[in-house]
């Protein structure tokens, strides 16, 4: 689906991939369906859309759509904030397991309808004109 702004067309979705501190296998119990509707909220509130989501017990992957006027450090800001604040107040034994909740480290990569080999296709189809 292409999303539109007052000046552009896009259509970026964005996978991204962050763990706990120290990889612990800390997001088990009532942790995952409580992360879910946090990101799910906080996504929301950013403009956001959630595509797909997996939580494992030591990292979470995210697969969504957010507008052109964030940059991904600032859904990764926004996300791993709201979510470390909330869940370390509502779960309390993470506090005693973890001096943060999330690393700061983080994986993000983009995703289109079309490949990286169709687009290097397109341009060199380009300079010939």
């Amino acid at each position: 689906m292409i999303r539109r702004t007052r000046h552009a067309a896009y259509q970026l979705r964005y996978h991204f991939v962050w763990v706990p501190k120290y990889r612990r296998k800390v997001l088990v119990g009532g942790i995952p369906e409580r992360l879910t509707v946090l990101l799910s909220e906080k996504t929301e509130e950013m403009g956001g859309e959630i595509i797909d989501l997996t939580i494992q017990p030591d990292h979470v992957h995210l697969f969504c759509i957010f507008p052109l006027t964030l940059a991904p450090h600032q859904f990764m800001h926004g996300l791993k904030g709201y979510t470390a604040f909330m869940l370390r107040q509502e779960f309390p034994h993470l506090k005693s397991q973890l001096p943060n909740m999330w690393t700061r480290s983080y994986y993000v990569g983009t995703a289109g309808n079309v490949s990286a080999q169709t687009i290097q296709r397109y341009i060199d189809e380009q300079k010939g004109r």
